[in-house]
């Protein structure tokens, strides 16, 4: 059976471009990077190298300011527990309430040990209310953490515009973005536009580079405590031995999204779109989540009314399509998405959504399939739902009304502190 693969926002295949450029560095360069004797100097000079490429991705920062990580989660936790500890006098922390686990997490984390953590609420569509976010910033505040664009729905924030703010209240306030979904996407210029931003985080898995390389840029004399202690490895901001084969793929794998950026984003975006369309031309009650919002042109995430995401994805997976519910990170979960509830996706829907997320390798065929196999499987599975009217392809008087009057909780919360709504 072939595989459709779209779940891309989760991870993507490794190009084989960048395949190439590891091997050597898994056999004749296998040397240890902070070796003295000089047949380990290649594999330094690749870890140089590398730096320099992806510092020149970002706007061309300076290659200090680049550390490699094993991924964007530890990037996120380097740069939080770092900033905290090293900034014992700010307690204040801004965020949001649709932020993936590895800033969500951390945050009520660092909520429990006595952190005074807001979680601004989102509208409808994903977007964040700018002067709720103005109100938010103290004079305590030490840093705001506000993704890039969400993992789940693809909605963009503002983040050049939130970091201006934010510096131009106060310059000491760090400000954190988590860029994991927009790299490879989105423009990040780190001397340009967001040239307030202090520390943002990828991973290389979400750009055709290997799961288990990732990237913090931290500008240079921002306050932060090392994460990991035990070498002298990335200027001592974080130890042990660097991982020179996964190290040299990102960097290939980020010159590869530059090389032909603009052809590739304009057929995913054309695909998604075609997605999109087809499904809401072909399935009754169902609705694209933050589709009011700007957002990155692979993901789709939509809510189907009246059924459950679970059975819909066992089902796509019968018939070889690979899609989610939402963050990997969260999968085995079966609550609803924190993300869509503080959307306020009415539950009639908040259990029956699902992301689709394309890539530079997806085909129209793979759409054609979905299209074919989805309306499908939505029809099966609301003849076994009690609110749903089959014979007339409609939920019932009583389901409607429950869809069109109840949503579901709204996401603004504060952790250690006041609510912020």
């Amino acid at each position: 059976m072939r595989t459709v693969y779209l779940d891309n926002n989760a991870t993507t295949a490794v190009a084989p471009e960048v395949v190439e450029a590891m091997e050597v560095y898994f056999t004749a360069e296998y040397f240890n990077p902070s070796s003295a004797y000089e047949r380990a100097a290649p594999a330094a000079q690749a870890i140089k190298r590398a730096r320099d490429t992806v510092a020149r991705f970002l706007g061309g920062v300076d290659p200090s300011e680049i550390l490699f990580t094993s991924c964007a989660t530890e990037s996120v936790n380097t740069a939080l527990y770092g900033a905290v500890r090293a900034n014992p006098a700010r307690r204040h922390i801004v965020t949001t309430a649709v932020e993936h686990p590895a800033v969500y997490e951390v945050c009520k984390d660092l909520a429990r040990s006595g952190a005074d953590v807001t979680f601004l609420p989102v509208d409808r569509a994903g977007n964040l209310d700018l002067p709720t976010f103005i109100r938010a910033l103290r004079p305590d505040t030490l840093l705001v953490a506000v993704m890039h664009a969400n993992n789940e729905t693809g909605a963009i924030f503002p983040v050049a515009e939130l970091a201006r703010i934010t510096k131009e209240t106060d310059p000491a306030i760090l400000f954190l973005t988590d860029a994991t979904q927009t790299a490879g996407k989105l423009p990040l210029d780190l001397r340009g536009a967001m040239r307030h931003v202090d520390l943002l985080a990828f991973s290389g898995h979400k750009l055709h580079a290997p799961k288990g390389v990732g990237a913090l840029f931290a500008r240079r004399g921002t306050a932060m405590r090392p994460f990991m202690l035990g070498g002298h490895q990335e200027g001592g901001r974080r130890a042990g031995t660097e991982n020179v084969p996964y190290i040299a793929g990102l960097a290939r794998a980020v010159e590869l999204a530059q090389e032909d950026h603009d052809a590739v984003e304009a057929r995913i975006r054309r695909l998604r779109d075609r997605l999109e369309a087809g499904l809401l031309a072909s399935i009754p009650c169902v609705e694209v989540n933050s589709q009011g919002a700007p957002r990155i042109p692979n993901t789709c995430n939509f809510s189907v009314h009246f059924i459950e995401g679970e059975g819909m994805l066992y089902q796509l997976n019968e018939h070889g399509i690979c899609g989610s519910s939402g963050s990997a990170c969260t999968s085995g979960s079966l609550e609803p998405s924190h993300v869509l509830r503080a959307m306020q996706v009415p539950f009639t829907a908040v259990h029956g959504s699902v992301r689709l997320s394309l890539g530079r390798y997806n085909t129209d065929q793979d759409v054609d399939h979905a299209l074919e196999v989805f309306p499908r499987i939505v029809a099966n599975l609301r003849r076994l739902s009690p609110y749903w009217d089959p014979a007339h392809e409609r939920p019932r008087p009583e389901a409607e009304a429950m869809m069109q009057g109840t949503r579901g909780t709204v996401g603004g919360e504060t952790r250690g502190g006041t609510n912020t709504s």
